[in-house]
């Protein structure tokens, strides 16, 4: 069960970010995973940095774990035929081309359900297969802007800001390995595949979830709060007695009142300005700087345990050299470890799907280049003589 997509096999055409995150979630869920690169260079990514490891782009390494590397000039004959074999055998077939790239290679989902009807084809693309910006180039800086997710990120009163990660590539991955899984099950059903399109803009827009809400709810656009929550007081951080950052989460009158018993401030639980969240909501600027200024009082650590007794949800802002050494992270099994054949031991984030009862699976490093062009080749009956005259003409390497 720990790996529930065993003997399914992914045909992974995509490079960068959004596809190479949504393979590897698949990989960690047991798919095989062939993954096309250019020969030569391969995905952008090994050539994104530094950090390097060795000669091992860190950013490569993060997210294309349990993979197999095979290096094919796409522009070639002979080279797109070999991808039309895999994908007579293949489940899935993965692309993040803008749209109508994998047309003039001819690996476009009329090509290939006309090889293997039954193959699930996914398309990753910054505005969609359709619609009047399906051509526009898209990075996830664009999508961010676009979908709505920076402008209520940042400061009051400051520009907005991107989220810290590529947020949107990595909820087109996310979306895009859900798609796949129905469209797996449905397949069971219909014998047939289909053609998947997921936009990282209508991603992105999807995680607006309540802040659209409220927008539709009072037509007012929403301000840039900072770490504070539209519908929650106190929901934000706190700057502490050592100059770190706590959060404080405080989601209903019941964790109110622990909260101010806490602080000692049971004499404002029951106070009208703020005994209800509504209220709470309402007088934010009056309350929130009297909080700012009783937290200053104590170091993070010391409001984190006294919090934490009273069960008042809240957490260390931590900097990513705490983060890999929290006993929970650690217990969790979210630091994983493998050996690279020119790295050395790498450390990657873990599988953050737990199979109840199962034992997490092994991980296999990420591949060098090419690592397995001969192998899936002679599984697709190409011969050694055929391989070494691809590799002779640059078909693969």
């Amino acid at each position: 069960m720990s790996e529930p997509l065993r003997g399914i096999r992914v045909l992974d055409l995509s490079r960068v970010l959004t596809g190479p995150f949504c393979s590897m979630v698949l990989a960690d869920l047991g798919a095989e995973i062939v993954k096309v690169e250019v020969p030569g260079s391969g995905d952008d990514t090994r050539s994104m940095g530094p950090p390097f490891i060795g000669k091992e782009s860190a950013y490569f390494l993060s997210i294309n774990r349990n993979k197999k590397s095979i290096a094919i000039n796409l522009k070639a004959k002979e080279g797109v035929e070999i991808v039309h074999r895999l994908a007579r055998i293949s489940d899935v077939v993965l692309e993040n081309f803008r749209p109508g790239v994998t047309k003039g290679l001819g690996v476009d989902y009329p090509t290939i359900s006309a090889i293997n009807p039954r193959v699930v084809y996914c398309s990753i693309s910054g505005f969609g297969q359709t619609g009047p910006y399906s051509q526009r180039p898209a990075y996830d800086l664009v999508t961010q802007g676009m979908g709505g997710l920076m402008g209520i990120t940042g400061e009051p009163g400051r520009e907005p800001v991107k989220v810290g990660v590529a947020i949107t590539d990595i909820a087109g991955g996310m979306y895009a390995a859900i798609a796949v899984l129905a469209a797996l099950r449905a397949r069971e059903s219909t014998g047939r595949g289909c053609w998947i399109d997921i936009s990282l803009v209508d991603s992105t827009l999807t995680w607006l979830v309540y802040v659209a809400g409220n927008y539709f709810a009072s037509g007012r656009v929403p301000a840039r709060m900072g770490s504070a929550h539209s519908n929650i007081v106190p929901n934000q951080t706190f700057v502490t007695a050592d100059g770190k950052l706590l959060t404080i989460a405080v989601g209903n009158d019941r964790l109110w009142k622990n909260f101010c018993k806490a602080l000692g401030i049971e004499n404002l639980a029951d106070d009208p300005r703020f005994a209800t969240n509504p209220k709470r909501v309402e007088n934010r600027g009056t309350l929130v700087p009297m909080l700012s200024d009783i937290m200053k009082k104590k170091t993070r650590d010391e409001w984190f345990e006294v919090l934490v007794r009273e069960e008042v949800p809240a957490g260390p802002v931590y900097m990513m050299d705490e983060i890999f050494i929290d006993p929970q992270v650690l217990h969790r099994n979210m630091l994983r470890e493998v050996e690279h054949p020119t790295a050395g031991r790498i450390k990657q984030i873990g599988n953050p799907i737990k199979f109840v009862g199962e034992p997490e699976s092994a991980i296999t490093p990420p591949p060098l280049l090419g690592e397995q062009t001969d192998e899936v080749l002679r599984g697709l009956g190409y011969s050694e003589e055929q391989v070494r005259d691809l590799k002779a003409k640059g078909v693969c390497a």
